[in-house]
């Protein structure tokens, strides 16, 4: 058995000896995790493989690729992230300054999915190490070899009073989240989320959540059908559909749904060939269990598009199913699967209540070429980020804050959203000694004249 609160004092210690906190630091431990991750690059494609059917290319652009891409981010930025952020004083309490230490949260919990499995460990633990903290690492068990080859890595790279990695399922996780933490970040459904968050409450812990839901494409009358086609087919069939920011369901406008089911048919092909339960750059389904659970949802729907499924080789084909209902069970929850469900809009607004009448979507994507109707997607409708004219590319953009609103999540991070995410902003009021003003202190007589005139 580990012993998972020997460690977490282990890393208490550490922290509080001040060991992590210096620039110097931090910049090493950013360049190590880096130079460890280049090291083992043939060891990590293979475990995506083994995993999740991850092509090489697929699996470095979309793991290591937008992990080292974020590593870099951060080390161009660190020092001056780092640096306390002035701001201004009101009058009244002059003479002073006043300023923000961005001071580190402590010893963290990262625990993360199986859907990208290196990623998502990696590139919020990197933020952790950008912001002075520890960081216990718990991955998802469905992942066995990249947790394997991760676990590899964190013990070759770090001491484990500073990075400590586990494995392990539900008791691993249990054992974990009883202990006391300055901050859990955790990424993953939102009903496994609701877990993390009531033990976070017990102990007062503050915690980001990174969830998911059904999210939305809405594609309006001026829109290109072939090229937004081809941009959806890419977004929903990336790691096979199993992405939290997927396009979920299409709204389209009545009478293009049969050009748009042709168009994206077409880009499937030409992807992944006429089979693409046979190609070697169409991944897998990441378990049986997740298997039959996609399969469950395709049988209650029509297929326009595909329906073809392969078990040996956990493989379902890229589907379209259309007419759907709102009762369809592929309507019921967050599908995770190469499967695109067509609904039919009247007007705009029949499309933006639609997407309003259900939970606040992590991602919203729409396809148009009339900014009015763009402009009014953006403003009428709450989501975590999005795209115009394309799909899950905004989460490359370090600049850009990536995060859910409502059930698909709270708080955001990469770039310096990430390092804010595992920091404190500790606020500091430095007053003069050489003046001290005595309209503050009683018998206050008629001061409030002078009061109004400051603070009106």
């Amino acid at each position: 058995m580990e012993d998972y609160r020997g460690i977490l004092g282990e890393q208490k210690e550490f922290f509080l000896s001040g060991g992590t906190l210096s620039y110097e630091f931090r910049r090493s431990m950013l360049r190590r995790l880096k130079e460890t991750l280049k090291k083992n690059e043939d060891a990590i494609l293979e475990a995506l493989k083994a995993d999740l059917g991850k092509s090489a290319f697929e699996g470095y652009a979309t793991e290591l690729g937008v992990t080292y891409e974020e590593v870099n981010y951060l080390l161009r930025h660190l020092r001056r992230f780092m640096k306390p952020t002035r701001v201004s004083t009101p009058i009244t309490q002059f003479r002073a300054s006043s300023y923000i230490i961005h001071e580190p949260m402590g010893n963290t919990l990262i625990m993360s999915p199986w859907n990208y499995p290196l990623m998502l460990t990696m590139v919020p633990l990197a933020a952790a190490i950008a912001g002075g903290n520890t960081a216990i690492v718990k991955p998802s068990r469905y992942s066995r070899e990249t947790s394997r080859v991760m676990r590899m890595i964190m013990d070759e790279a770090f001491e484990r009073r500073y990075i400590a990695f586990f494995e392990g399922g539900r008791e691993t996780n249990e054992a974990l989240l009883d202990l006391r933490y300055d901050m859990i970040f955790f990424t993953g459904s939102p009903s496994v989320g609701r877990v993390v968050h009531s033990k976070c409450t017990e102990h007062l812990t503050p915690c980001i959540l990174e969830l998911g839901g059904k999210s939305p494409v809405i594609v309006g009358r001026s829109a290109d059908i072939p090229l937004a086609a081809r941009r959806i087919a890419w977004g929903k069939l990336l790691n096979a559909g199993q992405t939290c920011v997927a396009p979920d369901y299409l709204l389209i406008q009545e009478g293009m749904e049969m050009e748009f089911i042709e168009a994206f048919k077409a880009e499937t092909a030409r992807m992944f060939g006429p089979d693409p339960l046979l190609s070697e750059d169409f991944p897998r389904i990441i378990n049986e269990r997740h298997f039959d659970r996609i399969l469950s949802l395709i049988a209650g729907s029509t297929a326009a598009a595909g329906g073809r499924s392969d078990r040996e080789r956990m493989r379902i084909e890229p589907t379209v199913l259309y007419p759907v209902t709102e009762s369809d069970p592929v309507m019921q929850e967050e599908i995770f699967g190469p499967v695109l469900p067509v609904i039919p809009y009247r007007d705009l607004d029949d499309a933006i209540s639609f997407v309003r009448g259900r939970e606040k979507p992590l991602a919203l994507y729409v396809f148009s070429r009339d900014r009015a109707a763009i402009d009014k997607v953006l403003s009428s409708l709450s989501f975590g980020g999005g795209c115009v004219n394309d799909t899950v590319v905004h989460l490359t953009a370090p600049e850009l804050p990536f995060g859910g609103v409502g059930n698909s999540g709270m708080g955001s991070y990469h770039g310096k959203r990430g390092f804010e995410a595992f920091t404190h902003d500790k606020a500091v009021m430095d007053k003069a000694l050489w003046m001290d003003l005595p309209v503050r202190y009683a018998p206050f007589r008629d001061r409030i004249k002078l009061l109004r005139m400051l603070m009106r």
